[in-house]
């Protein structure tokens, strides 16, 4: 599918990784200090980062594409939710701080994520694991990862799912959540060389990066929770599709996702209609 950006490409990608290490930078001077933890509605953990990341993203989306939509998840709690659906041309979709009980626990693996996504596929992706320095982005051109803090010392190679291993798939996991007889008949006899745990977004890099295999998520998320891991991975030349083999969209009335499978396409699965 050609998609016409709403920008230029490589002014997309050099504004998109500048927000998120911004975004990040926010982050990590809060990251290092006595911060609070409050609940949402929802009983789900936030701190004072969400909304620092946040506070940095949406004005940087604003100026780089004026005209978009932007979906943000501590902005969609509070009630500002733009009118948008699957065949929306294009909105962001944002997600903070992702891994906010990995944050919570100063474990390293948490992210900033930010989607484009154009009729309910995403399009760009960029996610930013600023306390590991890995920065992960996926476009038209494919897939990069930049490890480094932002300085000349960077170092930058293009990633791309693998295939197959002989000696059985590495699958990743939620680190803190997930079902392990769910995911133990999910598998079936499929050859399993290790599972894997890690936090947020970070598993469907590690498929895109080459160094996992399988990422079934058998458990809620919202489509702020992936939309930019899943632009990677697919830029990466994986796939990420409904446990019945389906198109995985966004633009969802509620932005919930059903269960789905993330992989590189030389692993097979049994799906579930």
């Amino acid at each position: 599918m050609t998609i016409a950006l709403p920008a230029d490409a490589s002014a997309l990608e050099n504004g998109l990784i500048e927000i998120a290490r911004r975004a990040g930078a926010a982050m990590m001077k809060i990251y290092d200090t006595d911060f609070e933890v409050r609940s949402k509605d929802d009983a789900s953990p936030v701190t004072e980062a969400d909304d620092a990341a946040e506070a940095v993203i949406l004005p940087g989306l604003r100026a780089l594409t004026p005209n978009v939509k932007i979906v943000s998840e501590e902005s969609a709690a509070a009630g500002d939710i733009p009118d948008v659906n699957g065949d929306t041309d294009f909105f962001w979709l944002v997600d903070p701080l992702d891994g906010t009980k990995e944050f919570i626990k100063r474990n390293g693996e948490f992210t900033v994520n930010i989607a484009l996504i154009a009729k309910g596929v995403p399009v760009l992706g960029v996610v930013y694991a600023p306390a590991i320095e890995k920065l992960y982005y996926g476009g038209p051109d494919g897939a990069k990862l930049i490890e480094g803090n932002g300085d000349i010392d960077d170092t930058t190679r293009a990633i791309t799912v693998r295939d197959m291993p002989d000696d059985g798939v590495v699958v990743v996991g939620s680190r803190s959540h997930g079902d392990p007889e769910a995911m133990k008949a999910f598998l079936g006899d499929l050859a399993v060389k290790e599972l894997r745990p890690a936090g947020s977004s970070l598993k469907l890099c590690l498929l895109a990066e080459g160094v996992a295999d399988l990422y079934p998520r058998l458990g809620p998320t919202m489509e702020w929770d992936i939309g930019a891991g899943h632009a990677v991975l697919a830029a990466a030349g994986g796939v990420v599709e409904n446990m019945d083999g389906t198109r995985f969209a966004y633009g969802k009335a509620d932005f919930r996702n059903p269960f789905f499978i993330a992989r590189s396409p030389s692993v097979p699965v049994k799906y579930q209609g």
